[in-house]
């Protein structure tokens, strides 16, 4: 199954509810992600330009994409990015294939 890292950024009033009433935001993303067929792999908090992500195994990029716009939808977040991740013993089979498609491009001017 696929693997996403989302970072999400809150807004100022998100922050504020939160604070004032305290929640597992695990258990809420979790209930989301199982109603999709995916699971939580982890749900972290930091410092830094994102108030946080989450990773998570989901079906599919369309599933990936329906929840984006679901959790957007909110208007919770002034920033969310959805990566789909690639663990590091696919990367000689991804160069392999790149390999291949740089024989039949063209750069630009070329």
């Amino acid at each position: 199954m696929p693997k996403y890292a989302i970072f999400f950024s809150l807004t100022g009033d998100a922050v504020a509810r939160f604070i004032d009433s305290p929640s597992d935001r695990t258990a809420a993303v979790k209930a989301m992600t199982d109603a999709t067929g995916g699971s939580v792999e982890a749900y972290y908090w930091m410092f830094g330009q994102h108030d946080g992500m989450v990773i998570v195994d989901l079906p599919d990029s369309q599933t990936a994409a329906a929840i984006s716009l679901a959790v957007a939808s909110s208007g919770a977040f002034t920033g969310l990015e959805t990566h789909e991740l690639f663990e590091a013993g696919e990367l000689a089979g991804l160069a392999e294939k790149a390999k291949a498609v740089q024989a039949t491009y063209t750069p630009p001017g070329g």
